[in-house]
């Protein structure tokens, strides 16, 4: 890391005050007050006038003794006096130290008002700590009485005052007015410090969480935890992340939505669920599109969508009057013209189907799940076109004609419901029409808020659900629904009746405190790493594939190790192995140069080196394949794991090993071994 001059010289005061022994970051302070409570306490009807002036307390009277910690945040000097700001997490306050009255705890013992201590081969005294060894953004604790200046300000006279965090690096300037939002959202803190609008923003979206999650358990919700990784990602329309899990040696994806999990825990005999907690979709970025999102989820047997629509409703009129907000808020669309979105219940409702024909001339109902290349014609013919169209199925094509003709209009909130059954195979089909599921979003300024629908609750229906969307994963749309054996055999042990919801409260908060960026109401949004332009080319990777030459006493045993190590490498690393540039022979023939992997095969005689290098890269988190006798013997994954189950793992002989990683790492790591001959 760089440090400037100021910072250099901030460490260097840290080092002096150690040597010195005072301890620059303490490691508790109890008892503070927090300066909006002492700004209040210090009120009454004669605005202060019952405070001490400056002489009383210099003179040692007082009336009432403040302890308060914060951040210092700016500075004041006139010889005999020191005037400071002080910021705790409530509001800001000034304080006064005095020159021969105010104390210094070193937290070992308290430095009286003319004593001194030696501090960088100088005698000072604690005004002369203060004034020479404290810099603004750094912590302390002050203790004493309140006065008003000759200017009105109310101010806390320092009596004594203890260094709690030592601040390395001091606030870039004029870090008020940066405009660089990049910045801002990689350093969100300097943002909180300085920026109270910010801090009320994130302050607002901690209360707004808390009165949703307060009228949850008031309508007798249960609040349960479900996980984040899944072995399959079958909960909406969405491409999903996709991480791999070591120990079960398979992919897993990190959920699109809490759905299934819910879901299943209603069959459990939990009636109402909920659950706050991020989700993941691999998609692009926008100001209303997150990767990461949080949402608040529930279900509630015995409902169907109507009641959820009443719930909803319900839901924002206990939020707007539990934060005392404004029914009436203000608006801009995407040409920055501000409207006004009116959240006096009941809400607007639209139904999906009509409007859209009503706005493309399209009637969605008309096409099933093998229509694609019919809707997508039909779409072209009307002068109407989106990214990726041509690798679309049916469902994910409804989808985006709706949000480019439709949804951008409406200003709300509005109630927008009809869906085409097509498009959801985990909802409920109306019984009134059969080509239409009981489903609803909550859509307000063109921002689609919450989704929530009667849930399907018939295995077989779901079933037949599931296979359609298998053939749209067959036509490459990445966003089409995965099958879920669990989620099928839950059903299958009768799941009740039931209503389920879904609320990305990052988009309502962003509506409600006038944000056009998500990125305005997450306290740390994910940036795109900060790299120097060297380490923005591709890395080569290398496996090392090691056969241990005393166990592999056959070449067929040696070339039977090599196919499997292959084939496992191959598993884990495919997709890449395609990313390759080319290379040309003299008569112009192309052929493929892979750049980003690379493989080797040494050679041991030794186990035990072969141990260590297992715990090595294990230990460093590298990818790793073994291959054993018990391996080689057979084929059948339950005999091996029998007569591995039936030794001591120093009788297993290990015929292979491989270990992946960064080349430079691994071939540090592989050094000792020789080249297979």
């Amino acid at each position: 890391m760089e440090y400037s001059r100021e910072s250099q010289d901030r460490i260097k005061k840290i080092q002096a005050l150690k040597d010195a022994n005072v301890i620059p970051y303490a490691n508790r302070f109890a008892n503070k007050q927090d300066i909006s409570d002492i700004i209040e306490t210090s009120k009454n009807d004669t605005q202060w006038g019952h405070l001490r002036d400056l002489d009383n307390l210099m003179d040692g009277w007082c009336i009432w003794e403040f302890k308060t910690a914060g951040r210092l945040t700016s500075y004041r000097s006139f010889w005999k006096l020191s005037f400071w700001k002080i910021l705790d997490h409530t509001w800001e306050i000034q304080v006064c130290f005095v020159k021969d009255l105010v104390e210094f705890n070193t937290w070992r013992k308290v430095i009286w008002k003319t004593e001194t201590i030696e501090i960088d081969k100088i005698e000072r005294n604690p005004f002369k700590i203060i004034d020479k060894l404290v810099d603004t953004w750094d912590y302390v604790w002050i203790i004493w009485d309140l006065f008003l200046t000759k200017h009105w300000e109310l101010t806390l006279f320092v009596k004594e005052f203890q260094i709690l965090a030592k601040a390395v690096r001091p606030l870039p300037e004029k870090f008020h007015w940066v405009t660089d939002q990049e910045t801002i959202y990689r350093q969100r803190y300097l943002d909180l410090i300085t920026n109270q609008e910010s801090y009320d923003r994130m302050l607002f979206r901690s209360k707004f969480i808390k009165s949703l999650r307060d009228f949850y358990l008031k309508n007798d919700f249960v609040e349960i935890t479900t996980p984040i990784l899944w072995t399959a990602a079958s909960w909406a329309a969405a491409q999903p992340f996709i991480t791999h899990h070591n120990d079960f040696w398979e992919d897993v994806y990190l959920r699109i939505a809490p759905e299934i999990g819910l879901k299943m825990a209603t069959v459990g005999r939990f009636e109402r669920v909920f659950e706050f907690g991020p989700n993941f979709r691999n998609e692009g970025s926008d100001p209303s599109h997150l990767q990461e999102f949080n949402v608040v989820e529930h279900y509630a047997a015995w409902w169907n969508f109507e009641d959820n629509i009443k719930f909803t409703e319900e839901m924002f009129d206990y939020i707007f009057d539990e934060l005392k907000l404004d029914r009436k808020i203000p608006v801009k669309d995407k040409e920055w013209v501000e409207k006004i979105a009116d959240f006096t219940t009941p809400f607007e409702r639209i139904d999906y189907v009509q409007w859209v024909k009503k706005a493309s001339w399209i009637d969605v109902l008309a096409y099933t799940n093998w229509d694609e290349k019919k809707l997508i014609a039909d779409i072209k013919s009307k002068w109407i076109d989106f990214e990726g169209m041509d690798k679309m199925a049916v469902p994910t094509l409804i989808d985006y004609l709706y949000k480019k003709v439709l949804r951008p209009s409406i200003v709300g909130p509005a109630f927008v419901y009809n869906y085409p059954k097509t498009m959801q195979p985990l909802a409920r089909a109306s019984d009134a029409d059969e080509n239409i599921v009981e489903q609803f979003q909550l859509v307000i300024n063109g921002w689609e808020v919450n989704k929530a629908y009667s849930e399907l609750v018939d295995p077989k229906i779901q079933v037949e659900n599931f296979d359609a969307q298998s053939w749209a994963i067959e036509l490459w749309d990445e966003e089409a629904t995965q099958w879920d054996d669990d989620f099928i055999l839950a059903m299958e042990y009768w799941m009740p009746c039931q209503s389920g919801f879904g609320m990305w409260f990052d988009r309502i908060i962003s509506l409600l405190t006038g944000q056009e960026n998500l990125r305005d109401v997450v306290l740390f949004p994910l940036m795109k790493s900060e790299k120097k332009e060297e380490k923005k080319k591709s890395k080569t990777n290398l496996a090392v594939a090691i056969i241990n030459k005393n166990t592999c006493t056959e070449k067929w045993q040696e070339f039977n190790t090599v196919a499997h190590l292959t084939a496992a490498y191959w598993a884990r690393e495919w997709q890449k192995l395609f990313e390759v540039n080319s290379v040309k022979a003299k008569t112009w023939e192309e052929i493929s140069m892979n750049t980003t992997n690379a493989i080797m095969i040494k050679e041991t005689e030794s186990r035990e080196d072969l141990i260590k290098l297992i715990k090595i890269a294990k230990e460093n988190n590298l990818w790793v394949s073994e291959f054993t006798r018990e391996m080689l013997e057979t084929s059948d994954d339950k005999k091996v794991e029998k007569n591995t189950s039936e030794k001591d793992f120093s009788e297993i002989e290990y015929m292979w090993v491989l270990v992946h990683w960064e080349k430079k790492f691994i071939e540090k790591l592989t050094k000792e071994f020789s080249l297979y001959k």
